[in-house]
């Protein structure tokens, strides 16, 4: 009896202390609050609605009706073109994704020895095709099925190939000219994160590296620098994990929806076919569940790792 009396008073006074904290930083909460408010009602709350919908068929002309893992269950024994979507989804993370993080830290690194205006110039040559809006009609040009294609041009000018083809209506060459131009995308808001954190290193700690032992910059890297930056070594992985399991863009762009035998479907094509074009707001809404599983899981496995680097 005592002892539950001892935590009842633990308990009040930890509501009492969290409600003087609140008081006393209630300036801060303020500030926060127009984030906060919109982060819930725009990211939170669709995320739970979606997640409710997808138990239920809502075709938005009639109320939800109910049907349990019906969605689910269909998704992953009948629907073949999800499959297919979800294996190209997953090659796309698997090679986009380390690879577009690591060339993010490559180039960000070798960027940040320079100074002054070439830095800067540096940063905007590399950033500026994942916001040039024009970036997926340079792509088109270079895969042009005709002898006019800059790569049919190329490939034939060297007797590569004899006559032009049609890159994009080959299933074979599809997923692989897709994973290249995202590659040549990446480099976004990730590779910003780790310029800036690249600058925020304080110097001292590679000449106090340099007294205990750190003979190269190899040794910095992984001993300073990658330890002295972690939170934007953890936002930019967020980013690319989610650039890379979001792929849809490209893919419609460069090799229409559907793309020819669906070699360039992926999660979010196949979830904007059933939500855009179908309305099976249900169906699409179970789609985009799994996505954000699949998002949530990586994430999480991907900050575990990241916590031992300089380890």
């Amino acid at each position: 009896m005592a002892k539950n009396q001892q935590d009842i008073l633990i308990e009040v006074r930890r509501k009492s202390s969290l409600r003087k904290r609140i008081v006393k930083s209630k300036t801060s909460y303020l500030m926060m609050a127009p984030y906060l408010i919109l982060f819930f009602f725009f990211t939170v709350l669709p995320i739970l609605v979606s997640i409710i919908l997808s138990f239920t068929y809502f075709n938005m002309l009639e109320a939800p009706t109910f049907i349990g893992w019906a969605n689910y269950t269909k998704l992953f024994l009948e629907d073949n073109i999800f499959l297919i979507a979800l294996k190209n989804t997953l090659l796309f993370a698997i090679i986009t994704g380390p690879a577009s993080y690591l060339l993010c830290l490559l180039f960000a690194w070798i960027i940040n020895e320079f100074h002054g205006k070439l830095r800067a110039f540096l940063t905007l040559v590399f950033y500026a095709p994942s916001i040039c809006g024009q970036a997926y009609l340079i792509w088109n040009l270079i895969f042009t099925g005709d002898r006019y294609g800059i790569l049919n041009g190329f490939l034939m000018n060297w007797g590569v190939i004899n006559e032009a083809k049609i890159w994009m209506k080959d299933a074979k060459y599809i997923l692989p000219f897709l994973i290249v131009v995202q590659l040549w995308l990446s480099l976004g808001t990730g590779f910003l994160a780790f310029i800036a954190g690249l600058q925020t290193v304080d110097r001292t700690l590679y000449e106090a590296a340099a007294v205990d032992g750190v003979k190269n910059r190899w040794q910095e890297l992984w001993h300073v620098t990658l330890p002295a930056m972690k939170p934007q070594l953890m936002f930019g992985a967020v980013m690319q994990i989610t650039q890379s399991f979001a792929i849809a863009d490209v893919s419609i762009q460069l090799a229409g929806n559907p793309s020819v035998n669906y070699a360039g479907t992926t999660i979010v094509t196949h979830l904007l076919d059933y939500g855009t074009y179908r309305f099976e707001m249900g169906y699409a809404s179970a789609i985009a569940s799994v996505l954000f599983l699949l998002m949530v899981g990586t994430n999480k496995l991907v900050q575990r790792l990241l916590r031992r680097v300089g380890e």
